[in-house]
């Protein structure tokens, strides 16, 4: 591990500035990803800012009825809120699928969003990496494809983003605000994401400095039955092989409204616009439902060790539907 500075910020806008005047310089929230990244040599700052004690570790409903999650709440209290768990239970169970007891007692909201890909080579440092170490190349398009991306992928990076709550956060439109060296904005987090492209170095449209502080989540109408899927090698700490996040709500057996999120499956979270589309109006019905998870389908290119992801997508985004007209009451046909 190369030597670093550490400094703790006291406030918002002196976090900003430090980093603002290092360009090697990077926040550290709870730690659980960025630490196992200087062990392995994967990160080498100059510096790290502590914002673990700035004051963003509230949740706090807002006019609206939707909900603000400050950006230091831990991940195990967000899933633990009572007010989390009454409007969005859709987030509470993408939490609780999520790595351990004891990693979520110090991951935060902010942290979690921002956690880099668990490829096996983005955290080898003697492998080929471009998102690591851009123009080196990709050890994954020959090698070790299981975890890998079937959607928006390029030839530059097969990696997927491996958090679930930012998978349900797609879906429940979330927007996260961020402050840096030029004030305030407001992102749409299905837009903080990027696809690989020919930069995969770059996992958001960040700018430098530029520190997430919240995260909104709008009001979610009532009609609307949520549940969060994750498919995994193993029950427990394990990452996506593939995960759905749906809100359904079915009216006299047509679907009046519904939102989609696929994770493991893509470089950000995957909201699935297609189906979407394809699903409102129509009958709730398998066959529905079956279309609408291959359209979305329709452009996924996978490699020989992933191929198994689309029919496994297709079929656990029909069996999340399903499962979600059963609870309304209006058993697909």
């Amino acid at each position: 591990m190369r030597p670093f500075a550490y400094e703790r910020a006291d406030d918002v806008a002196g976090a900003v500035a430090l980093l603002a005047g290092n360009r090697d310089a990077v926040f550290l929230g709870g730690g659980t990803n960025l630490v196992d990244h200087l062990r392995l040599g994967v990160a080498a700052p100059d510096l790290l800012v502590d914002i673990a004690r700035l004051p963003l570790d509230r949740i706090e409903p807002l006019p609206d009825g939707g909900v603000r999650i400050g950006a230091t709440v831990r991940n195990a209290d967000l899933a633990a809120d009572p007010l989390v768990r009454e409007r969005y239970p859709l987030l509470s169970q993408a939490l609780l699928s999520g790595a351990s007891g004891q990693l979520r007692n110090l991951a935060t909201t902010g942290g979690n969003l921002l956690q880099r890909t668990r490829c096996v080579y983005f955290q080898d440092i003697t492998t080929a990496c471009n998102k690591r170490e851009p123009g080196s190349g990709c050890s994954a398009l020959h090698g070790y494809q299981r975890y890998h991306a079937i959607l928006g992928a390029s030839p530059e990076c097969l990696a997927t983003h491996p958090s679930d709550m930012a998978v349900a956060m797609a879906a429940l439109d979330a927007v996260v605000q961020v402050q840096g060296p030029d004030g305030e904005r407001s992102i749409p987090l299905t837009d903080l994401h990027r696809l690989p492209g020919d930069e995969p170095q770059h996992d958001t449209v960040l700018r430098h400095a530029e520190l997430i502080t919240a995260v909104d989540l709008p009001p979610l109408p009532a009609a609307l039955r949520t549940r969060y899927r994750k498919v995994r090698d193993r029950a427990s700490y394990a990452f996506a092989l593939v995960s759905v996040a749906a809100a359904l709500d079915v009216r006299d057996g047509v679907v009046a409204d519904v939102r989609l999120a696929l994770g493991g499956v893509a470089h950000r979270p995957w909201r699935a616009v297609r189906a979407e589309r394809e699903l409102r109006g129509a009958p709730a019905t398998r066959d529905s439902f079956r279309r609408a998870a291959e359209a979305e389908l329709a452009e996924a290119r996978p490699v020989e060790g992933n191929a198994f992801k689309v029919p496994l997508a297709r079929n656990t985004l029909v069996a999340t539907l399903r499962a979600l007209s059963d609870e309304s009451g209006e058993a697909p046909r």
